[in-house]
């Protein structure tokens, strides 16, 4: 066996074969993609329809801003048209909007000449909750129960636990059994309304199981745990995780601070009912393009479900198209290395899709595996450029990061400086479906423009956008439709997306050893990386996406 087609064995840093990697010479700018044609993988007279797009100059002419938003376009469309009895206008993993976002993706991907999978999974469907106020005034909640609470039908009156509605709002809202001494929790349907934040008498942190397990010993039959409101990002609904065998028996739901402070009014009764979850199967979509090289695969992929609350037109119908549109594109090439894309289920109830289909690959398939690449949420509205920062220089990663994953971020970081194009770092933390390649030692990398975060001043500064908001005010949200994107982000992270499947199509020596060989056109060099700003280093707020968010 030659060495272009040995499995990986040797993990090399990008700048060992280099100051620079080498890559084709490009002669028309990726901003100008958007006026070369549109969408034209089929287009009568288009010429990407015809061609191998094999060097960069192609790929970047026929990945179109055009091309990206008809896909986008068509699953705001699909989630329009969804008439689920649980949850319509969404493309949620079990629902009729998720099952045609399939549809359309593989649909696309077979006419292209993909070899399409559909990888099922079974999962547990979560039915929505009901949260009612029906005194002194009769409303609908926006809901959710946190993850291992059990299920329940609870209506009663509501109790409020020791909550500061005004000034700071600051609490330690049921963080101590004491907070509940002098409260009447005697009666056989009584709700404990429990506001986030706030430290234990020791002085840990106050978790969400902790306020509801001293609610459950008190006597409480239901808990409603609503946001602090003491900042923009903690004003939206609330749900998380009590985690890993609570000892939990009453259900426990989230709310808004604006509910939380209603369903706070002298008198207040409510209804509350969390149904059992249902056993349900659902698909990822795997497409493979063979390359001359079986036994080195360059592996990319999205989450092609929403939540339950919206379409998902950012998180994540933005990788998901931008992935699409790449693989489109690259479908008459003729690559050094076999290619794989994904379109994940059920992530957002917990990395779900992703970790089934890592779970289900024998070692010797996943030593195939050169580099795993993530893309979630690339064109946030109040975006700014991040890449997972898998060398650690501006956060220690809370995980094990494989070697050659920093390969991966210098190229994503070496494209950024090519275009003059400032970038920070995304804490390397396995919260998005890299999670179980990266357990399993697969190399891997993304990029991120933000989700519930805040943007600073500085941020503002460098990259635009409004301080004081989110980078993506409607992050798991109703309004996450095709109007909550930025344009000029999506394209360029769809350019930028493009060119590095373009780049470890044809090598991924960098990454673990295995030579490959040159784009196809005279080669240039990438300059060395400019650097992350370093924006979140001095105030810590450098959350990436996260599913489960802590007290």
């Amino acid at each position: 066996m030659s060495h272009d087609d040995a499995t990986p064995t040797r993990r090399r840093s990008l700048r060992a074969v280099g100051a620079a990697v080498l890559i084709t010479a490009l002669t028309v700018a990726p901003a100008s993609a958007a006026s070369a044609g549109g969408h034209g993988h089929g287009g009568k007279g288009d010429p990407c329809a015809k061609q191998a797009n094999d060097t960069y100059a192609e790929v970047l002419k026929c990945v179109t801003l055009d091309g990206v938003l008809d896909h986008l376009k068509a699953f705001q469309r699909i989630a329009d048209r969804s008439t689920d009895p649980n949850y319509p206008g969404t493309r949620a993993a079990g629902t009729k909007g998720y099952a045609d976002s399939v549809k359309y993706v593989s649909g696309l991907l077979r006419k292209a000449g993909y070899k399409v999978t559909l990888d099922p999974f079974e999962f547990q469907f979560n039915f929505p909750v009901l949260l009612q106020q029906l005194t002194p005034v009769s409303a609908s909640y926006g809901s959710g129960s946190f993850t291992n609470a059990p299920s329940g039908d609870v209506t009663g009156p509501v109790i409020p636990v020791d909550v500061n509605l005004t000034g700071d709002r600051a609490t330690t809202s049921g963080c101590s059994a004491d907070d509940f001494t002098t409260l009447d929790f005697s009666g056989p349907n009584d709700i404990a309304l429990i506001q986030r934040g706030g430290t234990t008498p020791d002085g840990a942190a106050c978790s969400f199981v902790v306020k509801a397990q001293n609610a459950q010993a008190a006597g409480a039959e239901a808990v409603i745990i609503f946001n602090q409101g003491n900042n923009p990002t903690r004003e939206t609904l609330i749900v998380g995780t009590l985690g890993d065998d609570p000892g939990v028996t009453i259900p426990v739901v989230g709310a808004s601070f604006a509910d939380g402070a209603a369903l706070a009014a002298a008198g207040s009764t409510a209804h509350v009912r969390v149904l059992p979850p249902e056993t349900r199967t659902d698909v990822n979509v795997i497409a493979d393009l063979p390359g001359r090289n079986k036994n080195n695969v360059v592996f990319a992929g999205s989450h092609l479900d929403s939540v339950t609350e919206g379409p998902g037109i950012n998180d994540n119908g933005s990788g998901s198209a931008a992935i699409l549109e790449t693989a489109l594109t690259l479908a008459k090439s003729k690559p050094q290395n076999s290619l794989r894309f994904a379109w994940w289920g059920a992530e957002e109830e917990g990395l779900l899709g992703s970790a089934a289909y890592v779970a289900e690959l024998s070692q010797a398939e996943k030593d195939k595996i050169a580099l795993y690449l993530n893309y979630d949420m690339v064109g946030s509205p109040n975006y700014i450029f991040q890449v997972y920062d898998a060398d650690e220089s501006s956060f220690p990663a809370p995980v094990v990061v494989p070697p050659g994953s920093t390969a991966i971020e210098e190229l994503f970081e070496s494209y950024y400086t090519w275009k003059k194009l400032p970038y920070d770092d995304a804490e390397f933390s396995g919260r998005s479906d890299y999670q179980a390649f990266i357990e399993a030692g697969i190399p891997s990398g993304g990029l991120f423009t933000g989700a519930e975060v805040v943007k600073t001043e500085e941020q503002a500064a460098i990259w635009g956008g409004t301080a004081g908001a989110s980078f993506d005010p409607n992050y798991h949200q109703p309004g996450d439709t095709i109007d909550n994107l930025d344009l000029t982000a999506l394209e360029i992270n769809s350019d930028l997306i493009a060119f590095a499947q373009l780049t470890f199509a044809f090598s991924t020596e960098p990454v673990n050893g295995v030579r490959g060989k040159p784009v196809p056109g005279k080669p240039v060099r990438l300059p060395a990386p400019a650097g992350p700003q370093g924006t979140f280093v001095t105030d810590g707020g450098h959350a990436p996406h996260d599913h489960q968010p802590s007290a």
